[in-house]
């Protein structure tokens, strides 16, 4: 296995975000300073270069069909754009607050319009800055407000079949449902939660805390599990496609945990060493390799099955802020901290 140098592009700034369309044929990358680029990740060709948001982009999101890209500013706005004519479309302004989490609501899961009353197909956006949480339809028309949270919201993610989106916050987690957007659950935790990710089976709903923890909720049995002693705050989760591995940051070593059974807690992980902290985690969609980056400017490909290196190391000049993997996993793109992106093949 070896990962190929196949392109190379530079920003104006830090990569903040960066994801591929859901039939890779775009790959979108946003710069902290503002503007937002869809190259073509065949040969790294500018499709369409986007001014994003003046003031700063967050975060971008793909609607889960490619027909809308939405991105989120730190001047309060909601930005949808046209991937395919490269335009804006429209945008929704949410206050002062920036605009830190997008999630499209996964695709095929129904939902009643607000006004008619009458179902159709189209997913909707959940949008958060600050407290507030709205829910905007692709046209970027609002379909609900959210109750404010208690404290600032510091994640939002989709449960996998759509029924429901959890939103954390300092003090805990919302389950609201994605149709009625009643709250269904609520989890406190007493403490400040800095990723929150669901494994693709349902079965958990996982937070990386800043206490620093892991901690495991099973919605549908009301069980808690917690894994302590990380270095500092857990700040990337990954989960693998059969929902068995959960890899973990929080230290110079990616911990991975085998969900199995009764789940992780008691058990001893397997530990994937780097020389610095790890600061991005990503499994491939359909296949089993993990690929873990640390500060040191190391990304490294693992299968939890051989919890040793596959003689697969790429040295980068910077840190790594993003990965992803192409939707066919056969690319792997890398976002960096002095604004380079890269995108590597996968290669026998």
């Amino acid at each position: 296995m070896q990962l190929i140098k196949h392109w190379a592009a530079t920003l104006d700034d830090y990569t903040i975000d960066l994801a591929w369309s859901p039939d890779g044929s775009q790959l979108a990358v946003a710069s902290a300073a503002g503007p937002v680029t869809i190259f073509n990740p065949t040969d790294g060709a500018i499709q369409h270069p986007l001014a994003g948001h003046d003031e700063g982009t967050n975060c971008l999101a793909w609607h889960p069909a490619g027909s809308a890209l939405a991105t989120g500013g730190q001047d309060g706005l909601v930005k949808f754009w046209d991937p395919a004519a490269g335009q804006h479309v429209t945008s929704v302004k949410m206050g002062n607050a920036w605009v830190e989490h997008l999630a499209w609501r996964p695709v095929g899961s129904q939902l009643a319009d607000a006004q008619s009353g009458a179902p159709h197909q189209s997913t909707w956006l959940a949008a958060a800055a600050g407290r507030q949480l709205l829910a905007l339809r692709p046209d970027g028309t609002e379909l609900h407000a959210f109750k404010d949270a208690p404290k600032s919201i510091s994640a939002v993610s989709w449960h996998p079949q759509g029924g429901c989106v959890a939103v954390s916050y300092f003090g805990g987690v919302c389950l609201w449902d994605g149709d009625d957007f009643i709250p269904q659950k609520e989890f406190p935790y007493n403490n400040g939660i800095q990723a929150l990710v669901w494994s693709p089976d349902a079965r958990w709903l996982v937070s990386g805390n800043q206490d620093p923890s892991v901690h495991l909720w099973v919605p549908t049995e009301d069980v808690e599990l917690q894994m302590s002693g990380y270095e500092t705050k857990v700040k990337d989760l990954a989960f693998d496609q059969n929902s068995r591995w959960l890899a973990t940051g929080g230290s110079s070593e990616c911990c991975v945990w085998d969900c199995t059974g009764a789940g992780p807690e008691g058990r001893e992980p397997a530990m994937l060493p780097h020389e610095g902290k790890i600061c991005a985690l990503a499994f491939q969609n359909s296949h089993g390799l993990l690929a873990s980056a640390s500060q040191d400017g190391t990304v490294m490909l693992w299968s939890p099955e051989r919890p040793k290196p596959l003689r697969v190391t790429v040295k980068m000049p910077a840190a790594a802020t993003k990965l992803a993997w192409s939707p066919d996993d056969t690319m792997l793109a890398i976002g960096s901290e002095q604004g380079v992106v890269y995108v590597l093949k996968c290669a026998s």
